[in-house]
């Protein structure tokens, strides 16, 4: 089992390098082919414009947007190219507000996204719209990668966040390549329910499900000793010398994590390793 058809959605050259170099590692371990689609991005919203605005204003937008289309293209392919794997790259521009639809229709028919970390210096506002799309409208997991993090084409010691939800499951079937090739799987269980179905062997029913793969496993029962979930998996992390993360994504509504915070988006803003999601 592995991932064989890889993409990644670039729309800014200054944070590429790291999705770059990461699905550049993975395509590698996987005999995988990479696709980079590089979208120059039309940020202006016509219907937010007093009366309208002219044409001279689109024609503008438009035309920055597919040279900065054009050169994430040169970069990526450029990139890609001296890899010397499988690999395609295309270009194309796309407005804000119809981002998703873009995003969705490639990752429909990927094994896996590659994505930048959507939080921190320097991020456009598309970047948060494009992890959403690719796993809600496209369906598909998404790796996303901090700009420092250490890259590698198979982690060998992955740690999986457990909470007994249909988004944890979820990501832990769509991870199954990684995590059968890890050398260790670390399953993390933060403050376990005390009257839920795994009360009296907590992780026990993922961690025998995975050893039916061939999966190594080693159960760790934490408790919140911070204030935030996300603190926690991040400190265990480092810890342990985890080389990935494994959870669900977005158990809570987008909205809700958008104004009040969340897990998937504290864990997006602070990772300092590669951290695979889905929903």
């Amino acid at each position: 089992m592995a991932y064989k058809s890889l993409l990644t959605v670039l729309t800014d050259k200054e944070i590429a390098a790291a999705p770059l170099a990461q699905i550049v590692a993975l395509a590698e371990s996987h005999d995988a082919h990479a696709e980079a689609l590089c979208l120059g991005v039309d940020r202006t919203q016509t219907g937010y414009y007093y009366a309208g605005a002219n044409a001279m204003i689109l024609q503008e937008t438009l035309t920055r947007a597919n040279a900065e289309a054009g050169e994430i293209l040169k970069h990526a392919s450029d990139v890609l190219r001296k890899s010397g794997v499988r690999w395609s790259a295309e270009d194309g521009v796309a407005q804000i507000a119809d981002l998703g639809r873009h995003v969705a229709h490639r990752a429909r028919f990927s094994d896996l996204v590659v994505l930048p970390q959507p939080y921190g210096e320097n991020r456009g506002a598309e970047v948060e719209p494009i992890v959403e799309a690719a796993m809600f409208e496209g369906r598909a997991p998404v790796l996303v990668v901090p700009d420092d993090a250490t890259l590698s084409g198979q982690p060998k010691t992955v740690m999986a966040a457990w909470n007994e939800s249909v988004e944890a499951l979820t990501a832990m079937r769509m991870a199954l390549p990684f995590l059968m090739s890890a050398d260790l799987v670390r399953i993390v269980i933060i403050d376990p329910p005390q009257h839920g179905p795994e009360r009296s062997d907590p992780g026990g029913l993922l961690s025998q499900m995975l050893a039916r793969h061939g999966v190594t496993c080693e159960i760790d029962v934490l408790s919140k000793t911070m204030t935030r979930v996300s603190d926690v998996l991040n400190r265990h992390a480092t810890d342990t010398g985890s080389e990935m993360i494994v959870m669900g994504a977005y158990g809570h509504s987008r909205f809700r994590e958008a104004i009040l915070g969340g897990a998937t988006r504290n864990m997006l803003e602070q990772a300092k390793v590669p951290v695979f999601m889905a929903h």
